[in-house]
């Protein structure tokens, strides 16, 4: 009997992260149909509802479904590329070639502990089809950033690797939490919502910081900032986890990582390798979509990235047409073009589950490799004026209550760059000034990582002090995560410059002049 790829991964992804790690004694196809079987009913079973804080969330790039419940996908693995594995022969499964030194450790060279840790990404990588494990570069980064009660068995997996002594091959930096008890926790709703939503939030804190996590000021979704600096050159395999993360390390630094589920990012991290299929490869880094753009002004680029996600899905596109907005310094996209490609990007991995696009002219890949990153059978879609104004007004109005106020305004996901945060910072307060008010009419969050938020202090304090004044809250949190708290949907009507924050929430989308306007007057242009 033989599984095409889509079914069989229905029938193991939680193996590969949960009991397959558990596992000490020798392969066999008994051992492995149990392990499936095991993991399948401890991942899932009773779990408390009532402390769900994904209970507002109204949308996953990983459902591949829209919102009426349709598939849109029937091959999507979630792995940011269509390429590899089809089918699965359960009597005759797939094996990757090895090293010596390899098998070595899955024989109990290193200890138990790691023989368990790279036998789960071997069994990771066979059911994608890698061919081997490639040693990883750069440094790691993580998506597993958020203390709930389902992340009791991830964390004692990784405890226990904390207790065998193991670290990650290099410092590492992980995604940005769902609670700031600081600024946005200073509400006591919102902060009984955080605490209550995250109570292994401490314990989790905790296992990173033994594994070799950086500092929490260096805990950011957008890990490839400057001022935190976990990049790698072109062509380098590394271990992340957090789609818009993936997404701008694969396209525009021109990084080799495919998309994971969180945690065998940190078990590939231990382990310093990660299997080699889908993007690793030059065949899976090729386009299957050709998307022409041909609008007549700049577009609101997470919009822009919306439209490019929901019609390729998880296949890689090749866009043309809006290098004519994408600044350039010395061959790389300058500080304004990487907010762009940034809000671009993570709407393309939310919207749709695109783990790496080209750019013409932009892109390193484009650059360098032009005539060879079309696939043979690729397709077009156009995105014109009309198509661009169907996709805008397909956005759907979330709020609980429709007609209601704004509430608050919320810029930042992926986390703002500097010079996002000086833009914002500036246009805010002049139109604040020129208003005559000394007060936002609703609270500004402005999310990104500390050490960002110590640059803007440090190279502007009258501004950033005069933001803080007006009603701005800087943040370190993750906004979806944040708007996705239980019963956050009842309280809060958000407004958003973010494409991906409002994929994956109840927050609504608006261009950047109407976010300031916003701002200043409590009330949205209907």
């Amino acid at each position: 009997m033989k599984l095409k790829r889509r079914d069989f991964v229905k029938t193991i992804p939680v193996a590969a992260l949960g009991t397959a790690y558990a596992c000490n004694s020798p392969w066999s196809a008994e051992e492995d149909t149990a392990s499936v079987q095991k993991a399948k009913s401890f991942s899932v079973a009773n779990p408390d509802k009532d402390n769900l804080n994904a209970h507002d969330h109204v949308h996953c790039d990983q459902f591949g479904i829209d919102y009426e419940g349709n598939p849109i996908a029937d091959n999507l693995t979630g792995t940011g590329s269509d390429t590899g594995l089809k089918e699965h022969n359960p009597e005759n499964p797939h094996k990757m070639t090895l090293t010596q030194e390899e098998q070595d450790i899955l024989n109990g060279s290193k200890g138990e502990v790691m023989a368990k840790v790279l036998k789960t990404i071997v069994m990771h990588g066979e059911l994608f089809g890698a061919e081997r494990l490639a040693e990883c570069g750069g440094a790691p980064h993580s998506s597993l950033y958020t203390g709930g009660p389902w992340v009791a068995p991830v964390l004692e997996m990784f405890e226990e690797i904390a207790d065998a002594g193991l670290k990650a091959f290099a410092p590492y930096t992980v995604n940005p939490m769902a609670l700031d008890l600081y600024t946005v926790g200073q509400d006591p709703v919102k902060r009984a919502m955080e605490l209550e939503s995250f109570p292994l939030q401490g314990r989790l804190i905790q296992v990173h910081t033994r594994l070799g996590a950086r500092p929490l000021n260096n805990w950011s979704c957008a890990c490839y900032l400057p001022e935190i600096g976990n990049t790698a050159e072109p062509g380098t395999a590394v271990t992340w986890a957090e789609s818009s993360a993936v997404n701008y390390g694969n396209s525009v630094l021109g990084v080799r990582v495919n998309r994971m589920a969180t945690g065998m990012e940190m078990l590939c991290a231990i382990a310093g390798k990660v299997p080699e299929f889908g993007v690793l490869t030059d065949e899976g880094r090729k386009a299957k979509w050709h998307i022409e753009v041909k609008l007549s002004k700049e577009p609101h680029w997470g919009a822009l990235g919306g439209a490019v996600g929901t019609k390729v899905v998880e296949q890689i596109p090749y866009i043309t047409g809006i290098d004519q907005w994408i600044g350039m310094k010395d061959g790389k996209p300058d500080k304004v073009a990487m907010g762009k490609l940034k809000a671009f990007g993570s709407a393309t991995a939310s919207s749709g589950a695109v783990g790496l696009y080209h750019v013409e002219n932009v892109t390193p890949e484009a650059i360098d490799h032009k005539d060879d990153l079309m696939a043979d059978d690729y397709q077009t879609y156009v995105i014109d004026d009309a198509e661009y104004k169907r996709v805008r007004d397909s956005f759907q109005n979330l709020w609980k209550d429709p007609n209601g106020d704004p509430t608050a305004v919320y810029i930042g996901c992926p986390h703002n760059t500097y010079t996002e945060m000086v833009t914002w910072s500036e246009n805010l307060t002049k139109a604040l000034k020129a208003s005559g008010k000394e007060k936002f009419a609703i609270p500004v969050v402005m999310a990104q990582p500390v050490v960002v938020r110590d640059k803007l202090l440090d190279q502007h304090p009258i501004m950033y002090r005069d933001m803080v004044r007006a009603g701005a809250n800087f943040v370190n949190i993750c906004t979806p995560a944040y708007q996705g708290l239980k019963g956050m949907a009842d309280i809060e009507r958000g407004v958003t410059n973010s494409n991906k924050g409002r994929f994956y929430t109840r927050l609504r989308l608006y261009d950047d002049e109407n976010l300031v306007n916003i701002a200043m007057t409590g009330k949205v242009p209907y």
